[in-house]
């Protein structure tokens, strides 16, 4: 599926300042996509890769996981546009993001997900008026 960010936000257009969130692992038509928009692409996957093979617990690897997170988040420029992958993984790392983004006075422009993203994370960012529907992306 391609992903067009005209039909997610036809009246905002794309800046370099967007913020979006896609719950779940990208797949190649996403990564085109972020790459089309010239915005980081951030995952924490990919800032992990060594933690997860030394087999940690997994309350330290969340530990482990919000940290670098947190690290990145705060050390970027605030007007900065990403697309960030794989983050938020659960409802707890929603929260903590959402405060996060408060802190700085930021705000997401949208949130996608996989067919494997709990409910109850969309159901978060659905209340929180953010979820972008699948129907709402287009494919070309």
């Amino acid at each position: 599926m391609m992903f067009s960010i005209v039909d997610l936000f036809p009246r905002h257009g794309v800046s370099a300042k967007t913020k979006l969130v896609y719950l779940g692992s990208a797949d190649s038509d996403l990564l085109s996509w972020v790459r089309s928009l010239n915005l980081e692409h951030v995952s924490p996957a990919e800032m992990m890769r060594s933690e997860i093979s030394r087999r940690r617990s997994v309350t330290a690897a969340t530990e482990a996981t919000l940290a670098i997170m947190r690290k990145w988040f705060f050390a970027r420029k605030p007007d900065a546009g990403f697309v960030l992958t794989d983050f938020p993984a659960t409802l707890l790392q929603a929260k903590v993001f959402d405060e996060w983004l408060d802190t700085r006075g930021e705000m997401l422009a949208g949130v996608a997900s996989s067919e494997t993203t709990s409910v109850e994370l969309v159901e978060h960012y659905r209340t929180l008026g953010l979820h972008i529907e699948r129907s709402e992306l287009a494919s070309s």
